[in-house]
């Protein structure tokens, strides 16, 4: 398959609290996302040294890829209800996808 049929889309990702994971992905869902990817996520910011174990003192990190419309409903969203309540940290790539047609 050649690299030459790519699509481009945008990778959002979000690194957060695992305690509002479920109203979260219910939220990127509702927003338009077809699918997303978690893992866990450790690290060292603003708010501490987060643990890697999970549970509702763990991050996660969630990505999402889909068209850009959609990676700006997603931002705007999460800038709006839950940028000022929860250590979060929130950034965009453009990507390049096969099978655009799962995104």
């Amino acid at each position: 398959m050649s690299v030459t049929s790519a699509t481009k889309r945008k990778r959002v990702t979000i690194i957060t609290e695992a305690a509002i994971e479920g109203r979260l992905l219910d939220d990127v869902e509702k927003l338009g996302a077809h699918g997303y990817t978690i893992s866990e996520a450790r690290g060292k910011g603003g708010r501490g040294v987060r643990s890697g174990s999970w549970g509702p003192s763990a991050n996660i990190r969630v990505e999402v890829i889909c068209d850009d419309a959609t990676a700006d409903r997603i931002m705007r969203h999460l800038w709006d209800h839950y940028y000022n309540d929860y250590a979060m940290i929130l950034f965009a790539h453009d990507v390049e996808v096969l099978r655009p047609e799962k995104f």
